[in-house]
């Protein structure tokens, strides 16, 4: 299966996601979305694909959205879409494409909703949080 996250490297839930993809034996197409930016049709692809309206889709916190009066009542969908063009930022991460979907992964074992093979269990978060216990479960929040 072919798998391709939209990564911020900087960001930890971005971080656990890679890292779950890969011990479960996937070879990503890595994204850095700070870097390369967005085009209006791949976030109206990426958002209807996942379900998600640009609102949902937008990173409120560590990002320009309030300064950019993005999160006040009235702003539609359009200013929002070219606000995120033009500040890569501001769209919430990671997303994660595969066969079985495209979800934006947070919390990042959501990840595990659009993989066919999960990592080994025990699977642990970079910060100790358990994923996936020894029997190969998804950890109980």
């Amino acid at each position: 299966m072919n798998v391709t996250i939209y990564h911020n490297p900087d960001c930890g839930t971005s971080r656990n996601v890679l890292a779950a993809i890969e011990a479960a034996g996937y070879a990503p197409a890595v994204i850095d979305y700070l870097k390369t930016g967005w085009t209006l049709d791949q976030l109206r692809k990426l958002f209807a694909d996942a379900g998600l309206t640009p609102r949902q889709a937008l990173r409120e916190t560590k990002s320009p959205a309030k300064e950019m009066g993005l999160l006040e009542p009235g702003v539609d969908d359009a200013h929002i879409l070219s606000a995120m063009v033009q500040e890569p930022v501001l769209v919430n991460r990671p997303f994660v494409v595969t066969a079985r979907g495209t979800k934006l992964c947070r919390p990042s074992e959501s990840v595990l909703d659009v993989l066919d093979t999960w990592p080994a269990g025990p699977f642990h978060k970079e910060d100790g949080e358990l994923m996936i216990d020894a029997d190969g479960r998804r950890a109980s929040s």
